[in-house]
């Protein structure tokens, strides 16, 4: 079976951490995870700025390394991420901008990713 995820959790939150367990998880029952999509405070997570404190779990490093490993797409909604100063190297060089902070293996795009996932997936769960 197919699944997408959509994030609206705080970074770091019960909710961010209960969908990397879930994605871990149905991941290692053999069900394919295609797409997570972050949205509203959860494109945070995206930020390669982020520290988290001495003795937490960096969930970040632990997305990139599911991406890497099982080809799933971190997708991070860019209105969201604009206005929490979160940007790409192309939208640095758009808006005329000093540095870009999107961590490595994600990506910002628009909602249609999101609806795309939600129609091509089997099942789009909601953590938030």
């Amino acid at each position: 079976m197919e699944y997408a995820l959509l994030i609206i959790a705080e970074p770091a939150s019960a909710g961010e951490r209960s969908a990397l367990d879930f994605a871990q998880a149905l991941i290692k029952a053999g069900h394919s995870l295609r797409r997570v999509f972050f949205y509203g405070a959860a494109v945070a997570t995206a930020s390669a700025l982020q520290q988290p404190p001495q003795g937490e779990t960096p969930l970040q490093k632990r997305w990139q390394a599911l991406a890497q490993e099982h080809h799933t797409e971190l997708i991070v909604c860019i209105a969201a991420a604009l206005r929490r100063g979160i940007i790409d190297a192309r939208e640095s060089q758009r808006y005329t901008l000093p540095a870009h902070n999107l961590a490595e293996h994600f990506t910002l795009s628009g909602l249609g990713q999101l609806v795309e996932a939600s129609v091509s997936a089997d099942r789009l769960i909601t953590f938030g």
